[in-house]
């Protein structure tokens, strides 16, 4: 029985396009290589199961360009979806970000939904280590068999949850939507386009 339900934040929670976009004009600037080109490397970094951004920077030969946060913005059912839940589990994050995940998360007005936040900044270690996701069950005082984890990515969020008996949910939005899973562990119980999904799998009484 679900108790406890985990979501990661970036293009889970939160899309992150806008900001994307800006990273990849910047980081193509000046160079012979178009917004759109550099997409498609990224996408084609994706389907071969490599990094998008980080291994589309080391073949075009660019540079890393800088992360704008504040071009983030929550998606539009994202409340929706967690007020509906709130009440019936409890509901916390596991996610890598920088510092200050509390507040970003009060600022998109998501946090009054959010029992427990668990960050890569605050907690020193960093996902797909399952010891970020283990910390995450302690303190949220609950089993593995009792928590569903749910995130854009089978490397970092599906797997090191599945190796802990979570049941697992990954949503194909943002830069990692054309992965494919590189091993078992990061063949998810279900796969959803959007979270909004996430009502009709709960229930059903999964």
């Amino acid at each position: 029985m679900i108790k406890w339900i985990f979501f990661d934040v970036g293009s889970t929670l939160v899309d992150e396009s806008k900001a994307w976009e800006k990273r990849v004009s910047d980081t193509v600037k000046g160079s012979n290589i178009s917004v759109s080109g550099f997409y498609k490397l990224m996408d084609d970094c994706a389907l071969k199961n490599l990094i998008p951004y980080d291994d589309a920077v080391i073949i075009s030969g660019l540079n890393r360009a800088e992360w704008h946060s504040e071009l983030e913005m929550p998606y539009k059912y994202s409340e929706n979806v967690l007020s509906q839940l709130y009440g019936k589990y409890k509901i916390g994050v596991i996610a890598n970000q920088p510092l200050g995940t509390q507040k970003r998360l009060e600022k998109y007005g998501l946090a009054k939904y959010i029992s427990l936040v668990i960050s890569s900044a605050e907690e020193g270690v960093s996902k797909p280590d399952v010891r970020l996701f283990q910390k995450a069950l302690e303190k949220a005082d609950c089993k593995g068999e009792n928590a569903m984890m749910v995130g854009d990515r089978g490397d970092n969020d599906v797997a090191p949850a599945k190796k802990l008996g979570m049941k697992t949910v990954c949503v194909k939005q943002g830069i990692h939507k054309l992965n494919t899973p590189k091993n078992e562990f990061e063949v998810p119980d279900y796969t959803v386009d959007t979270i909004e999904e996430l009502l009709n799998i709960l229930k059903e009484g999964h």
